[in-house]
Protein backbone atom coordinates (compact mmCIF):
# COMPACT_ATOMS: atom_id res chain seq x y z
CA UNK A 1 0.00 0.00 0.00
CA UNK A 2 1.33 3.40 -0.89
CA UNK A 3 1.74 5.56 2.29
CA UNK A 4 -0.79 8.74 1.99
CA UNK A 5 -0.31 12.22 3.02
CA UNK A 6 -3.12 14.48 4.06
CA UNK A 7 -1.90 18.16 3.89
CA UNK A 8 -4.41 20.46 6.13
CA UNK A 9 -4.54 23.98 5.07
CA UNK A 10 -6.72 27.18 4.66
CA UNK A 11 -8.08 30.28 6.18
CA UNK A 12 -7.71 31.54 9.92
CA UNK A 13 -10.97 29.95 11.58
CA UNK A 14 -11.93 27.76 8.72
CA UNK A 15 -11.81 25.00 10.38
CA UNK A 16 -8.32 23.09 10.35
CA UNK A 17 -8.37 22.05 14.01
CA UNK A 18 -11.65 20.28 13.56
CA UNK A 19 -10.19 18.73 10.70
CA UNK A 20 -7.19 17.17 12.06
CA UNK A 21 -9.29 15.96 14.89
CA UNK A 22 -10.90 13.94 12.44
CA UNK A 23 -8.04 12.53 10.85
CA UNK A 24 -6.64 11.88 14.39
CA UNK A 25 -9.73 9.80 15.10
CA UNK A 26 -9.45 8.25 11.77
CA UNK A 27 -5.88 6.89 12.92
CA UNK A 28 -3.98 9.09 11.05
CA UNK A 29 -0.63 10.41 12.75
CA UNK A 30 -0.93 14.18 12.98
CA UNK A 31 1.37 16.71 13.33
CA UNK A 32 -0.13 20.58 13.95
CA UNK A 33 1.15 23.42 13.12
CA UNK A 34 4.47 21.83 10.98
CA UNK A 35 7.04 24.34 9.50
CA UNK A 36 7.13 23.81 6.06
CA UNK A 37 10.94 23.41 6.26
CA UNK A 38 10.57 19.56 8.10
CA UNK A 39 8.33 18.33 6.21
CA UNK A 40 10.66 16.80 3.97
CA UNK A 41 12.03 15.03 7.27
CA UNK A 42 8.50 14.23 8.42
CA UNK A 43 8.38 12.28 4.83
CA UNK A 44 11.40 10.57 5.66
CA UNK A 45 9.65 8.41 8.42
CA UNK A 46 7.44 6.47 5.73
CA UNK A 47 10.60 4.96 4.45
CA UNK A 48 11.55 3.93 8.13
CA UNK A 49 9.72 0.71 8.54
CA UNK A 50 10.00 0.44 12.50
CA UNK A 51 8.19 4.08 11.87
CA UNK A 52 4.86 2.51 11.58
CA UNK A 53 3.51 4.96 10.17
CA UNK A 54 1.70 4.26 6.52
CA UNK A 55 -0.95 7.63 7.07
CA UNK A 56 -0.10 11.15 8.26
CA UNK A 57 -1.91 14.18 8.33
CA UNK A 58 -0.19 17.62 8.74
CA UNK A 59 -1.38 21.04 9.22
CA UNK A 60 0.34 24.37 8.13
CA UNK A 61 -1.03 27.54 8.10
CA UNK A 62 0.17 31.65 7.44
CA UNK A 63 1.08 31.95 11.07
CA UNK A 64 4.54 29.62 9.62
CA UNK A 65 6.86 32.51 8.65
CA UNK A 66 7.91 30.42 5.45
CA UNK A 67 4.47 29.21 4.54
CA UNK A 68 4.01 31.43 1.12
CA UNK A 69 7.32 31.09 -0.01
CA UNK A 70 8.18 27.47 0.22
CA UNK A 71 4.59 25.28 -0.04
CA UNK A 72 3.86 25.52 -3.32
CA UNK A 73 7.55 24.31 -4.72
CA UNK A 74 7.46 21.78 -2.08
CA UNK A 75 3.92 20.31 -2.99
CA UNK A 76 5.22 20.26 -6.71
CA UNK A 77 8.20 18.03 -5.51
CA UNK A 78 5.62 15.51 -3.16
CA UNK A 79 3.37 14.94 -5.67
CA UNK A 80 6.06 13.86 -8.23
CA UNK A 81 6.91 11.17 -6.27
CA UNK A 82 5.77 7.74 -7.02
CA UNK A 83 6.05 6.04 -3.95
CA UNK A 84 3.57 8.44 -1.82
CA UNK A 85 0.03 9.50 -1.70
CA UNK A 86 -0.29 13.51 -1.51
CA UNK A 87 -3.49 15.40 -0.76
CA UNK A 88 -3.80 18.97 -0.14
CA UNK A 89 -6.88 20.07 1.66
CA UNK A 90 -7.99 23.61 1.42
CA UNK A 91 -10.79 25.36 3.98
CA UNK A 92 -12.43 27.97 3.55
CA UNK A 93 -15.39 29.79 4.12
CA UNK A 94 -17.12 33.33 3.52
CA UNK A 95 -16.18 36.30 4.63
CA UNK A 96 -19.53 36.52 6.80
CA UNK A 97 -18.81 33.08 8.26
CA UNK A 98 -14.98 34.23 9.11
CA UNK A 99 -16.21 37.53 10.91
CA UNK A 100 -18.67 35.59 12.93
CA UNK A 101 -16.55 32.99 14.16
CA UNK A 102 -13.91 35.16 14.91
CA UNK A 103 -16.58 37.72 17.08
CA UNK A 104 -17.96 34.59 18.94
CA UNK A 105 -14.21 33.11 19.71
CA UNK A 106 -12.94 36.96 20.53
CA UNK A 107 -9.23 35.69 19.05
CA UNK A 108 -7.49 37.84 17.03
CA UNK A 109 -6.95 37.10 13.54
CA UNK A 110 -3.20 35.69 12.56
CA UNK A 111 -2.83 38.40 10.20
CA UNK A 112 -3.43 41.53 12.54
CA UNK A 113 0.06 40.17 14.44
CA UNK A 114 2.76 43.23 13.94
CA UNK A 115 5.04 39.95 13.43
CA UNK A 116 2.81 38.96 9.69
CA UNK A 117 1.05 42.08 8.79
CA UNK A 118 4.29 44.18 8.89
CA UNK A 119 2.53 47.31 11.30
CA UNK A 120 3.23 48.57 14.26
CA UNK A 121 0.25 48.03 15.91
CA UNK A 122 -1.64 43.90 16.34
CA UNK A 123 -5.17 46.01 15.91
CA UNK A 124 -5.65 44.77 11.92
CA UNK A 125 -9.41 44.95 11.89
CA UNK A 126 -11.02 41.24 11.05
CA UNK A 127 -12.70 42.00 7.90
CA UNK A 128 -9.28 43.66 6.60
CA UNK A 129 -6.91 40.34 7.86
CA UNK A 130 -9.37 38.04 6.54
CA UNK A 131 -9.40 39.98 2.68
CA UNK A 132 -5.62 40.03 3.44
CA UNK A 133 -5.31 36.81 3.69
CA UNK A 134 -7.71 35.21 1.29
CA UNK A 135 -5.36 36.86 -1.43
CA UNK A 136 -2.29 35.40 -0.14
CA UNK A 137 -3.36 32.37 -0.05
CA UNK A 138 -4.95 32.04 -3.48
CA UNK A 139 -1.97 29.89 -4.77
CA UNK A 140 -1.97 27.94 -2.27
CA UNK A 141 -5.85 27.55 -3.07
CA UNK A 142 -4.81 26.48 -6.49
CA UNK A 143 -3.12 23.84 -5.51
CA UNK A 144 -5.40 21.91 -3.67
CA UNK A 145 -6.86 18.64 -4.54
CA UNK A 146 -10.03 19.20 -1.97
CA UNK A 147 -11.67 22.64 -1.39
CA UNK A 148 -13.78 22.39 1.41
CA UNK A 149 -16.48 25.23 1.88
CA UNK A 150 -17.51 25.83 5.73
CA UNK A 151 -19.71 28.87 5.70
CA UNK A 152 -23.03 26.45 5.99
CA UNK A 153 -21.30 23.36 8.50
CA UNK A 154 -21.29 23.25 12.43
CA UNK A 155 -18.03 21.66 13.96
CA UNK A 156 -20.74 18.53 13.98
CA UNK A 157 -21.44 18.49 10.24
CA UNK A 158 -17.75 19.41 9.45
CA UNK A 159 -16.40 16.33 11.11
CA UNK A 160 -19.31 14.28 9.97
CA UNK A 161 -18.38 15.24 6.20
CA UNK A 162 -14.65 14.69 6.58
CA UNK A 163 -15.43 11.03 8.02
CA UNK A 164 -17.35 10.11 5.22
CA UNK A 165 -14.84 11.52 2.49
CA UNK A 166 -11.60 10.36 4.06
CA UNK A 167 -12.31 7.07 6.13
CA UNK A 168 -9.84 4.63 4.36
CA UNK A 169 -11.92 1.45 2.86
CA UNK A 170 -9.93 -1.04 4.67
CA UNK A 171 -11.36 0.77 7.97
CA UNK A 172 -14.65 0.04 10.13
CA UNK A 173 -17.02 2.75 10.62
CA UNK A 174 -17.51 1.52 14.31
CA UNK A 175 -19.19 4.10 16.63
CA UNK A 176 -18.03 3.33 20.39
CA UNK A 177 -21.34 3.60 22.66
CA UNK A 178 -21.82 3.64 26.11
CA UNK A 179 -24.49 2.81 28.10
CA UNK A 180 -24.68 5.13 31.19
CA UNK A 181 -26.88 4.49 34.58
CA UNK A 182 -27.20 7.26 36.74
CA UNK A 183 -30.10 8.11 39.85
CA UNK A 184 -31.65 11.19 38.69
CA UNK A 185 -31.80 13.08 42.13
CA UNK A 186 -27.65 13.58 41.53
CA UNK A 187 -28.13 15.02 38.34
CA UNK A 188 -28.76 14.41 34.51
CA UNK A 189 -25.56 13.30 32.50
CA UNK A 190 -24.93 16.47 30.53
CA UNK A 191 -22.60 14.54 27.76
CA UNK A 192 -25.84 11.95 26.90
CA UNK A 193 -27.15 11.47 23.44
CA UNK A 194 -29.83 9.50 24.31
CA UNK A 195 -31.87 9.92 27.67
CA UNK A 196 -34.06 6.91 29.33
CA UNK A 197 -36.45 7.68 32.38
CA UNK A 198 -37.27 4.36 34.26
CA UNK A 199 -38.59 6.00 36.97
CA UNK A 200 -42.45 4.18 36.03
CA UNK A 201 -40.63 0.75 36.90
CA UNK A 202 -41.11 -1.32 40.45
CA UNK A 203 -38.72 0.18 42.67
CA UNK A 204 -36.40 -2.64 44.31
CA UNK A 205 -35.77 -0.18 46.85
CA UNK A 206 -38.93 -0.14 48.84
CA UNK A 207 -38.56 -4.57 49.12
CA UNK A 208 -36.70 -4.55 52.53
CA UNK A 209 -33.93 -7.18 51.17
CA UNK A 210 -33.38 -5.78 48.41
CA UNK A 211 -33.06 -2.04 49.48
CA UNK A 212 -28.85 -2.80 49.58
CA UNK A 213 -28.12 -4.57 46.42
CA UNK A 214 -27.74 -3.05 42.95
CA UNK A 215 -28.91 -3.86 39.73
CA UNK A 216 -25.80 -5.84 39.34
CA UNK A 217 -27.10 -8.54 41.69
CA UNK A 218 -29.25 -11.32 40.56
CA UNK A 219 -32.17 -10.78 43.29
CA UNK A 220 -32.85 -7.40 41.86
CA UNK A 221 -32.56 -8.48 38.28
CA UNK A 222 -35.29 -11.10 39.55
CA UNK A 223 -37.48 -9.10 41.13
CA UNK A 224 -37.62 -6.86 37.87
CA UNK A 225 -37.59 -9.50 35.28
CA UNK A 226 -41.42 -10.26 36.59
CA UNK A 227 -42.43 -7.35 36.03
CA UNK A 228 -43.93 -7.05 32.40
CA UNK A 229 -43.28 -3.29 32.06
CA UNK A 230 -39.59 -3.87 32.43
CA UNK A 231 -39.58 -6.48 30.12
CA UNK A 232 -41.16 -4.88 27.56
CA UNK A 233 -39.65 -1.47 28.12
CA UNK A 234 -36.28 -3.34 27.86
CA UNK A 235 -37.27 -4.91 24.41
CA UNK A 236 -38.64 -1.07 23.40
CA UNK A 237 -35.46 0.16 24.22
CA UNK A 238 -33.51 -2.37 22.68
CA UNK A 239 -35.49 -1.95 19.22
CA UNK A 240 -35.05 1.86 19.70
CA UNK A 241 -31.37 1.23 19.63
CA UNK A 242 -31.38 -1.18 16.57
CA UNK A 243 -32.68 1.82 14.60
CA UNK A 244 -30.79 4.38 15.72
CA UNK A 245 -27.19 3.17 15.71
CA UNK A 246 -27.28 2.41 12.06
CA UNK A 247 -28.24 5.89 11.59
CA UNK A 248 -25.45 7.21 14.33
CA UNK A 249 -22.78 4.70 12.14
CA UNK A 250 -24.26 6.49 8.85
CA UNK A 251 -23.65 10.02 9.77
CA UNK A 252 -19.83 9.15 11.31
CA UNK A 253 -20.50 9.58 14.68
CA UNK A 254 -17.67 8.05 16.90
CA UNK A 255 -19.04 8.11 20.17
CA UNK A 256 -22.42 7.85 21.50
CA UNK A 257 -23.96 7.55 25.37
CA UNK A 258 -27.06 6.10 26.31
CA UNK A 259 -28.30 7.38 29.37
CA UNK A 260 -30.75 5.34 31.32
CA UNK A 261 -32.10 7.20 34.44
CA UNK A 262 -33.92 5.55 38.09
CA UNK A 263 -34.18 7.91 40.89
CA UNK A 264 -31.40 7.03 42.71
CA UNK A 265 -29.28 4.78 40.20
CA UNK A 266 -29.02 1.93 41.72
CA UNK A 267 -31.06 -0.44 40.84
CA UNK A 268 -33.55 0.20 37.96
CA UNK A 269 -31.63 1.98 35.67
CA UNK A 270 -28.30 -0.85 36.32
CA UNK A 271 -30.35 -3.72 35.42
CA UNK A 272 -31.76 -2.14 32.09
CA UNK A 273 -28.25 -0.73 31.24
CA UNK A 274 -26.63 -4.07 31.61
CA UNK A 275 -29.47 -5.45 29.33
CA UNK A 276 -29.20 -3.02 27.03
CA UNK A 277 -25.30 -3.06 26.92
CA UNK A 278 -25.52 -7.01 26.13
CA UNK A 279 -27.63 -6.58 23.55
CA UNK A 280 -25.66 -4.22 21.92
CA UNK A 281 -22.68 -6.25 22.63
CA UNK A 282 -24.67 -9.28 20.69
CA UNK A 283 -25.23 -7.01 17.94
CA UNK A 284 -21.62 -6.64 16.98
CA UNK A 285 -21.19 -3.05 18.56
CA UNK A 286 -18.65 -1.83 20.45
CA UNK A 287 -20.52 -1.66 23.67
CA UNK A 288 -19.39 -0.68 27.37
CA UNK A 289 -21.85 -0.35 30.54
CA UNK A 290 -20.94 2.50 33.25
CA UNK A 291 -23.02 3.26 36.25
CA UNK A 292 -21.97 6.17 37.58
CA UNK A 293 -24.14 6.48 40.93
CA UNK A 294 -23.76 2.69 42.31
CA UNK A 295 -21.31 3.17 45.51
CA UNK A 296 -19.25 0.35 46.15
Amino acid sequence: MIPQLMIVTGLSGSGMSSAMNVFEDLGYFCVDNLPVQLIPSFVHLFEVKDSGITRAALSVNIREGEFLRDFPRLIVQLKSRDDLETTVIFLEASDAALQRRYSETRRPHPLGQPFLSGGSEGDTRVPEAICEERERLAPVRKLADVTIDTSEHTVHTLRSWLKVRFTPENIARQTEITVLSFGFKYGIPLDADLLFDVRFLPNPHFIPELRDLTGNDAPVVEFLEKSEEAAETTQRFNDLLDYLMPLYQREGKSYVTVAIGCTGGKHRSVALANALGRHLMQGGYHARTVHRDVRK
